[in-house]
C-alpha cells in the first residue's frame, strides 16, 4: 500500500490520538541525540515499522548517503539509505505515536516534504514534534540547555526543563521545515525541542544531550523517568573534564563559557554586556565552520 512516496504496511494499523515525533539527519541530529531518543522510545513502546520511501533515490544522492553492504550468516546484504517511519501504541496513556527517522533530501525537496505531510495526515496526527541537537557556545560543565516551542499546557508540564530563550538564527535551513509550515496551515500543533551541545566537543553519541531531551518528553507524555537516565552521559562528560584538565588553553575557554552561561544564557543580563575573549570567539568560529562543512557531507 502506498501513500505518496511512502510504502506502508498492509493492513495499516488503526491509530488514535496520534503524535508524530521526528528527527532529521544530519542537519539537526548532532551527537545523534534525536536518533538516540527515538530508539529509546521505540524500545520502550515496542515500536514496529510502518513504512519507508519506495524509491529513496528519488530524493537522496547515493554518493553522499552511501548504500552499505553487511554480512548476514556469511551472505552479503545490500541496504539503501532511507527515511523510515515506525509506530507504537501507548495503551496505558491512551496515545499512539509515529516515529519519523528522516534524512535531509538532496533533490525534489518540496515533493519530499509533501509526501511526509500526506502520510501524517493519513494517520490523522494531532501533533508534530521535532527533536534534535545543535552545537552552541555552552560548557559541558553546566546543565545542557534545551530550547523549543511548546503549547501552553506542555510548557507548564516541562516547567524548568526548557529554556525560555528563543532562537534568533537567520540563515540556511532545511527544506523539511515545509512539513511544519504545511501542518500548521491545517491547524495541527507543531512543536520542537533542541538540545544545545558544547561546540568544542564532538561525540558520535552524546548521551547527556539525549538524556536532557528525554527528560522533557517524559514530563510531557508521562513516560517512565528511567528513560532519561543520565548516567552514561555523566560519565562521558566526566571523561571530557579529565581530558581537558591538563590543557590550560581549553580550561580558560571553558571558564569563559561558564561565565557566559551563568550571566547570559540562564541569567538576566544582556548578551552584549559580556563578550567572549577574542581568542575564544576565533576558536568557536573556526570550529563552527569545520562542523558545518562536515555536516554537509555527513552520513551520521
Amino acid at each position: 500500500m502506498s501513500v505518496e512516496a511512502f510504502k506502508i504496511i498492509d493492513p495499516e494499523p488503526k491509530l488514535k490520538n496520534t503524535c508524530a515525533i521526528a528527527m532529521l539527519r544530519p542537519w539537526i541530529d548532532v551527537g545523534r541525540v534525536g536518533t538516540l531518543v527515538l530508539k529509546r522510545l521505540e524500545r520502550h513502546l515496542g515500536a514496529k515499522e510502518l513504512g519507508r520511501l519506495t524509491r529513496p533515490g528519488t530524493f537522496f544522492d547515493f554518493t553522499r548517503y552511501r548504500p552499505r553492504t553487511r554480512l548476514v550468516d556469511g551472505c552479503p546484504v545490500f541496504t539503501k539509505p532511507n527515511s523510515v517511519i515506525n509506530y507504537a501504541q501507548d495503551e496505558e496513556n491512551g496515545r499512539d505515536y509515529l516515529f519519523l527517522h528522516l534524512r535531509e533530501p538532496h533533490m525534489q525537496g518540496e515533493d519530499y516534504a509533501e509526501a511526509i505531510v500526506s502520510l501524517l495526515e493519513r494517520f490523522d496526527i494531532n501533533q508534530y514534534f521535532r527533536i534534535g541537537g545543535m552545537y552552541d557556545t555552552v560548557p559541558h560543565t553546566r546543565s545542557l540547555l534545551v530550547t523549543g516551542s511548546l503549547p501552553e499546557d506542555q510548557a507548564q508540564q516541562a516547567n524548568g526543563l526548557v529554556s525560555p530563550n528563543r532562537s534568533t538564527y537567520q540563515g540556511p535551513t532545511s527544506i523539511v521545515n515545509l512539513v511544519s509550515e504545511n501542518l500548521s496551515q491545517s491547524n495541527i500543533i507543531t512543536t520542537s525541542l533542541m538540545a544545545h551541545l558544547p561546540q568544542y566537543v564532538k561525540l558520535d553519541e552524546d548521551h547527556m544531550g539525549a538524556s536532557r531531551l528525554m527528560e522533557v518528553l517524559c514530563a510531557i507524555y508521562d513516560f517512565p523517568k528511567s528513560l532519561a537516565d543520565p548516567t552514561r552521559g555523566q560519565q562521558q562528560y566526566m571523561d571530557i573534564s579529565r581530558a581537558v584538565e591538563a590543557n590550560p588553553e581549553v580550561k580558560k575557554m571553558i571558564d569563559q563559557l561558564e561565565t557566559y552561561y551563568d550571566r547570559v544564557l540562564v541569567g538576566s543580563e544582556l548578551k552584549d554586556e559580556i563578550p567572549l575573549a577574542p581568542d575564544v570567539e576565533k576558536f568557536l568560529t573556526e570550529v563552527g565552520k569545520r562542523l558545518e562543512n562536515e555536516q554537509e557531507s555527513n552520513d551520521a
